[in-house]
């Protein structure tokens, strides 16, 4: 799988920002039969850890995570940019590799005491993801694992996840 997503995933460097190369992995989506591998491949590895819900990072998290937690037969929650989301929501304010953000998620969507497994497109610094966390401690649910599509290994994200989970499912490391 690992040599399948390389072989499609495309560099542009110096995108959004001098310095950065960004990994675009919308030719995953062109390949019907190798998006519907990367779902089997998240399902299959996904399901041991018994979830009861599936949260996706705007924007890019809900390219596979519906799909993934469909799949699954569990609920699909988003967590999105500050304002996108109606009615009362958790928020938290995160610092990024070139600025900040803020993201929100619907409160009441999750039980209290749910297993639930962020997803995202990417790790990187693990700066969403961390954050994506707070929003699930704050509904009183726990993070039980990560999965990727893509692991940028060298910025060592995984230190900084190791509080909210060890688990760390991802299909192309570089």
């Amino acid at each position: 799988m690992e040599e399948r997503l390389k072989c499609v995933i495309r560099d542009f460097p110096d995108y959004p920002h001098p310095g950065i190369v960004f990994k675009d992995i919308s030719p995953v989506l062109k390949d019907v039969k190798l998006y519907g591998d990367v779902i089997d491949a998240f399902v299959s590895q996904i399901r041991e850890l018994d979830v009861d819900a599936i949260v996706g990072i705007e924007s890019r998290g809900f390219w596979f995570g519906p799909t993934i937690a469909h799949q699954l037969r569990v609920p699909f929650i988003p967590i999105r940019k500050k304002g996108k989301l109606p009615g009362d929501t958790y928020s938290y304010v995160y610092d990024l590799e070139y600025g900040s953000s803020e993201i929100e998620m619907q409160m009441g969507c999750l039980p209290k005491g749910s297993r639930v497994l962020i997803h995202d497109d990417l790790l990187a610094t693990g700066g969403t993801a961390k954050a994506a966390t707070h929003l699930i401690d704050l509904a009183g649910a726990k993070t039980v694992g990560f999965a990727f599509l893509v692991h940028l290994t060298f910025l060592k994200a995984e230190d900084s996840l190791k509080d909210s989970s060890n688990t760390i499912i991802s299909l192309a490391k570089y």
